[in-house]
């Protein structure tokens, strides 16, 4: 495997994707990608041999050696990552969006040239450290602590479920400045740790059993670690703001961890149902699996107008820490597509679908946790709808379609879905039918991206279909929110609930 002419930043895009594509693909079938999944890790000669191709370089400046930190460069990569291997893909998104992306906006000057040089000369590999055991989503309340004590930054506190735990060599750490009264600051702080100097070294207290991802160790982190001053990020205004920046680019790059492997799981599906005959013809012949296939293309074609609209508006040279809207429905929708897409690949291959050394049995369980990482979509639904309403009520409308329709990033996908917009809200929405909304516009922001895509040329049928998928969607949510019913949880089912009483 050639990888040292894949070095070189002067090497076109293109030629450097294709390598990289070829010689992930030739590695992963010498190896056996299918059985090698079943295991926890990587062998370390699998891990040189991707690293030596130097795929993290995309998210390097080219004053570091690196391709310049280009969003198109990045979510190829993903991309390309993720059509072999989804946890793989979420490997590199990790330290694409994580630790690289934020490292080259917000790290100090001083210490950015010897990082940069151990990922592009020796694999080096990095993450983010913000969830604690006792605050998951609710990242503001986190305990972490760090005081600055004779020029280093004394850090003390616990985290866990951290992608790359114990195989990271640098971590990008999150805490919050403790006064000399014992009380912790609002704002967040962020600090880059150097696993290779004993005072920066994180203790793995233990490494948890994750059902699914099994390349990416997982666990729970104690810090107790002094950094220099120099080590910590320089935020434009507050870390909060930082911190959203942060978060919001990452989620509008997740795409293109979703845009391979939906392809995949479609390709897989289409050979499936040419080759599989069920009595006088095969599976591609039946109405239901027709409708099946259609949705893959579908959230193939949505991925991918989700991924232009990412290269456009998330480098790193721009703000995204107001795009919470645009951000969350991206990171909520692409990952629904995926473990549906899981799903609808499993029922069409039938039981050899059901196993963890196929593409589609893994890629349920690899999938499942995007929607729960980084914001659970639940909440991210929430937040969407959230935003719009308040928005709505500045701009004096309570018309759905009439809002959609002035909003910048919904307006041209308004005028396909008029008729079914077009409703009032009025009062408080219950959570449940504040998810159904969120869900609602998530897909009118992708469809209004897709219109842009197919303005640029982009398939003309696929977009078609892809238009009249989401409508019926839309359509079912609609009756969702409709339909509600002030249900709730019985406290104690135990009394007159055992069937066998009664015979």
């Amino acid at each position: 495997m050639n990888a040292v002419a894949l070095d070189f930043p002067t090497v076109s895009y293109g030629e450097f994707l294709s390598r990289f594509k070829a010689s992930l693909g030739s590695l992963f079938q010498k190896e056996n990608i299918d059985q090698l999944s079943l295991s926890r890790g990587l062998p370390p000669n699998v891990w040189k041999e991707i690293m030596n191709l130097k795929p993290l370089s995309v998210a390097i400046p080219k004053e570091f050696g690196g391709r310049g930190v280009k969003v198109k460069e990045c979510l190829g990569i993903l991309s390309a990552a993720s059509y072999e291997s989804l946890p793989l893909s979420l490997t590199f998104g990790i330290n694409i969006a994580l630790f690289l992306e934020p490292l080259a906006k917000y790290g100090n000057n001083i210490i950015k040239g010897d990082i940069f040089k151990h990922f592009l000369d020796f694999g080096a590999m990095g993450g983010l450290m913000i969830t604690e055991p006792d605050y998951g989503s609710d990242a503001l309340s986190m305990r972490t602590q760090n005081e600055l004590k004779d020029n280093k930054y004394h850090i003390k506190g616990t985290k866990h479920w951290q992608g790359l735990t114990g195989l990271a060599n640098y971590w990008l750490v999150t805490s919050r400045n403790v006064n000399s009264d014992g009380n912790l600051a609002r704002d967040v702080d962020f600090f880059i740790a150097d696993t290779h100097k004993p005072e920066q070294n994180i203790e793995v207290q233990e490494y948890y059993d994750n059902a699914g991802l099994y390349m990416i160790p997982y666990g729970l982190n104690k810090l107790d670690i002094k950094v220099p001053e120099e080590n910590k990020l320089i935020p434009e205004s507050t870390g909060l703001k930082l911190m959203l920046d942060l978060l919001h680019r990452s989620r509008l790059q997740f795409p293109g961890m979703g845009m391979g492997f939906l392809k995949r799981m479609m390709e897989e599906a289409m050979t499936q149902c040419k080759d599989r005959i069920v009595g006088a013809s095969n599976l591609f012949s039946l109405d239901q699996v027709q409708y099946q296939l259609a949705k893959l293309q579908s959230f193939f074609t949505l991925s991918s107008a989700m991924c232009a609209k990412s290269t456009l508006i998330s480098g790193i040279d721009k703000d995204v820490s107001g795009s919470g809207v645009h951000a969350n429905s991206m990171k909520a929708f692409v990952t629904d597509m995926m473990q549906e897409a899981a799903q609808i690949l499993v029922q069409l291959s039938g039981a050899k679908g059901y196993r963890l050394s196929h593409i589609g049995g893994r890629g349920i369980m690899d999938s499942r946790p995007f929607q729960i990482f980084e914001g659970s979509n639940e909440m991210l639904y929430t937040q969407i709808s959230e935003g719009v309403l308040k928005d709505m009520k500045k701009k004096k409308t309570d018309n759905l379609a009439d809002y959609l329709s002035i909003n910048e990033i919904t307006k041209d996908a308004a005028k396909l879905y008029s008729k079914e917009l077009n409703f009032t809200i009025s009062g408080p929405l219950s959570q449940r039918k504040m998810i159904d909304l969120g869900k609602i516009i998530s897909r009118i922001v992708t469809v209004n991206d897709l219109t842009e895509l197919n303005d640029a040329g982009f398939n003309q049928e696929l977009t078609d279909n892809s238009i009249e998928i989401v409508r019926q969607e839309i359509v079912t949510l609609l009756a969702s929110m409709n339909h509600h019913k002030d249900i709730n949880a019985i406290c104690d089912t135990s009394e007159k609930s055992d069937w066998m009483d009664f015979f």
